[in-house]
C-alpha cells in the first residue's frame, strides 16, 4: 500500500482555502513540498536531513543499563528510571534519533513475559520480579523524546560464563527457565568444566527456533517498539578446538542437508526469514535489523567477499549476512566495523565500508555502520585508536558512499566516556543538527496533510509555536506521530531545496494528545526576525508538505 505524494498534495490543495481563511496571519502561498528526492538540490554533507543515529544500550552483565549499583539503591526502581533518562539526555544532546536497547540478553526478559523469566540484570537475582514493567517505561520515555526504540534481542544465548553467570549449570538458571524444563533444548559451549563455558539454545531444533521467535514476538505484539534488533550471536563463536555438540541434532533434523555447515547456516536463515515474516504479519511498520560481525567472507574464500583476511561470520558463526540482504529478510543492517582506517590487511575500515555499500546497493535494505567507541582512547587497541579524530574520520569516509545512511555507536558508557574528546569531535563535525531517520518506502504509509500553525509568540524562554494537524489519521490520511520544525533567519519564503538538508531543522517533537500541538524554540535570539515552518511525520518519518510560513518579527 503506497500512496503517492501527488495524492497528498491534492488533498492539501483542497483544504488550502479554508485553512488560509481561518489563519489571517499566515501568508497565502501554497504549502512547500519537502520532497527533494528527484531534485538536484545542493546540500551540506555535514548536515544531512536524514541519518540514523543511535547508540547501543547493553544490559548483559550490566554494561550500560541498569547499573549494578541500582540493585542496592534505597529505591531500585527510581534509580533505574533515572539512569535510563540520563541515557536519553545524552542521546538528545548528541542529536541522536534512536536508541537500541537490549531487552532479552540471556533468554530472559525485561518485561513480564509469559514465556521466559525476569532478567537477572534488573535485580541481581535470576527470575526475580522487579516490581515494575521496564520495557513499557523504556519505550514510553524514548518516544517522549521522539527517539525510535529498537528492541535488541539475543536469540539463542541462555547464560553467561561463571562465576558471574550461570555458566553451564542448568540448576543455576531461574526456576521457571524453559532451558531447565527442556534440557534437551540446550548445549554447553565450550563443554562444562572448561573456562568460559555457557549455555545456548540449539538452533538446529525446530521447536527451539519456534520458541525463541514466540518469546520475542511477545514483546513486539505487546509494546510499541519501532524496531527489532539482533546482534552477532547466533551459533557460538569458536573457542579453541572445541566443536559445537550438535551431531545428534544434525542426524535428526538435517532436512536433507549432507553438509553440517550448510545446515547450520540454513537454520539461522530460517530464523531470520521467519522472524521477519512474523514481525511484518503482526505490525508491518516495525523494522527488523541485525548488526553482524563486520566480515562476511574474505575474497580469498569467495569471489563475492571483501578484501580482508579476518574471521568470516559465514563460517565461524553460520551467519550468511549477505544472503539476508539479497533476500531482503531484514530492513537494515549494521555491520560492526570495529577496525581503524589504515594498513590493516585483516580488516581495514576503508575497505569494508565500500564492500557493505555494494551489498545493499539495489536492495531495499538500509546500511548503517557499527562504530567502536569502546576502542577510542584505549592504548590496548593500538596507536590508531589514540587519534582523537579516528571515529570522526570514519563518519567522514562514510559520506563518500550514499548507501551509508547512519551509524550506531557501541556502547552508551563509551559514548559518554568521551575519551580524548572523540565523542565531542564527531558530534560537532557530523551531528551538529538534528536529523530525521531515513524513510523505508517499502513499509506501509499514507499521505499526511501539512500542519496549520496557529500561533507564534515570543516568551521568556524563546519562541512558542502552536499548530493543529487537519484530518489527522482520517480516511486516506496518515497519522502524525511527530513534527519537524524549520527556522529561517529573516522574513521570507522558503523553496523546496531549503528543506533538502538539516541546515534549518531546529528540532523534532513527539505528537501529544489533544488537537493543539506546541513547541518552544529555546535557541531563538531575542529581537531577531524569523520564519518558521512545521511538517508532520508519521511513525516511519515520512514527511508532509511544509506548513504555511509563520513570521516572528
Amino acid at each position: 500500500m503506497k500512496a503517492t505524494r501527488l495524492g497528498a498534495a491534492a488533498l492539501a490543495a483542497a483544504l488550502l482555502g479554508a485553512l488560509v481563511a481561518g489563519s489571517p496571519a499566515q501568508a497565502a502561498p501554497a504549502p512547500t513540498s519537502t520532497d527533494t528526492t528527484s531534485t538536484d538540490c545542493v546540500t551540506n554533507p555535514a548536515t544531512p536531513k536524514r541519518q540514523f543515529r543511535a547508540m547501543w544500550i547493553a544490559s548483559v552483565t550490566n554494561i550500560d543499563w541498569p547499573s549494578k549499583d541500582s540493585w542496592t539503591a534505597p529505591d531500585q526502581v527510581a534509580k533505574q528510571k533515572a539512569e535510563y533518562l540520563a541515557w536519553l539526555d545524552l542521546a538528545q544532546k548528541l542529536n541522536h534519533n534512536a536508541v537500541v536497547v537490549q531487552v532479552r540478553p540471556t533468554a530472559d526478559a525485561f518485561w513480564p513475559s509469559p514465556y521466559e523469566p525476569w532478567s537477572e540484570y534488573l535485580t541481581g537475582v535470576r527470575g526475580q520480579d522487579p516490581g515494575w514493567d521496564p520495557l513499557a517505561f523504556l519505550v514510553a520515555e524514548s518516544h517522549k523524546r521522539n527517539l525510535e526504540f529498537h528492541a535488541w534481542f539475543n536469540p539463542y544465548r541462555v547464560s553467561m560464563p561463571a562465576p558471574g553467570g550461570a555458566g553451564a549449570d542448568l540448576s543455576k538458571l531461574a526456576p521457571n527457565s524453559p532451558a531447565r524444563q527442556h534440557p534437551d533444548w540446550v548445549f554447553a559451549y565450550p563443554p562444562a568444566g572448561v573456562a568460559g563455558s555457557r549455555l545456548y539454545y540449539n538452533p538446529g531444533i525446530p521447536e527451539v527456533r519456534e520458541f525463541v521467535q514466540t518469546a520475542m514476538m511477545d514483546a513486539v505484539t505487546r509494546y510499541d517498539v519501532d524496531g527489532v534488533h539482533f546482534d552477532d550471536y547466533f551459533y557460538p563463536y569458536p573457542s579453541g578446538t572445541w566443536q559445537v555438540p550438535d551431531d545428534a541434532t544434525f542426524a535428526q533434523y538435517n532436512r536433507g542437508f549432507t553438509d553440517k555447515a550448510d545446515w547450520r547456516r540454513d537454520n539461522i536463515n530460517l530464523l531470520m526469514q521467519e522472524m521477519n515474516a512474523k514481525i511484518k504479519a503482526a505490525k508491518p511498520w516495525v523494522k527488523f535489523g541485525a548488526s553482524p560481525f563486520g566480515i562476511w567472507r574474505n575474497a580469498s574464500a569467495d569471489p563475492n567477499g571483501s578484501d580482508t583476511t579476518g574471521s568470516q561470520s559465514y563460517d565461524i558463526i553460520s551467519a550468511d549476512t549477505r544472503k539476508w540482504i539479497k533476500e531482503e529478510w531484514i530492513d537494515y543492517v549494521v555491520p560492526q566495523l570495529y577496525w581503524y582506517i589504515g594498513q590493516y590487511p585483516a580488516a581495514d575500515y576503508a575497505r569494508l565500508v565500500p564492500w557493505w555499500a555494494e551489498q545493499v546497493r539495489g536492495t531495499r535494505v538500509q546500511l548503517y555502520i557499527g562504530q567502536a567507541d569502546y576502542k577510542s582512547g584505549e592504548p590496548a587497541y593500538g596507536s590508531f585508536w589514540m587519534n582523537p579524530q579516528e571515529l570522526s574520520n570514519h563518519l567522514t569516509l562514510n559520506r563518500s558512499y550514499p548507501e551509508v545512511l547512519g551509524n550506531v555507536h557501541f556502547s552508551a558508557v563509551q559514548v559518554r566516556a568521551n575519551r580524548l574528546g572523540a565523542t565531542d569531535i564527531y558530534a560537532a563535525e557530523h551531528y551538529s543538527r538534528p536529523a530525521l531517520v531515513p524513510t523505508m518506502t517499502h513499509l506501509p504509509h499514507k499521505p499526511l496533510l501539512f500542519p496549520v500553525v496557529t500561533r507564534a509568540q515570543r516568551e521568556a524562554d524563546g519562541v512558542r509555536l502552536s499548530w493543529r494537524q487537519p484530518a489527522d489519521g482520517r480516511g486516506p490520511l496518515g497519522t502524525a506521530t511527530s513534527y519537524a520544525i524549520y527556522r529561517f533567519d529573516g522574513l521570507g519564503l522558503a523553496g523546496r531545496c531549503d528543506f533538502a538538508d538539516a541546515s534549518h531543522l531546529v528540532g523534532t517533537v513527539r505528537a501529544t494528545d489533544g488537537a493543539t500541538q506546541s513547541w518552544v524554540d529555546t535557541t531563538a535570539a531575542a529581537g531577531t526576525r524569523y520564519t518558521y515552518y512545521v511538517t508532520a511525520l508519521d511513525r516511519l518519518a515520512n514527511e508532509s508538505p511544509a506548513s504555511l510560513p509563520r513570521f516572528v518579527r
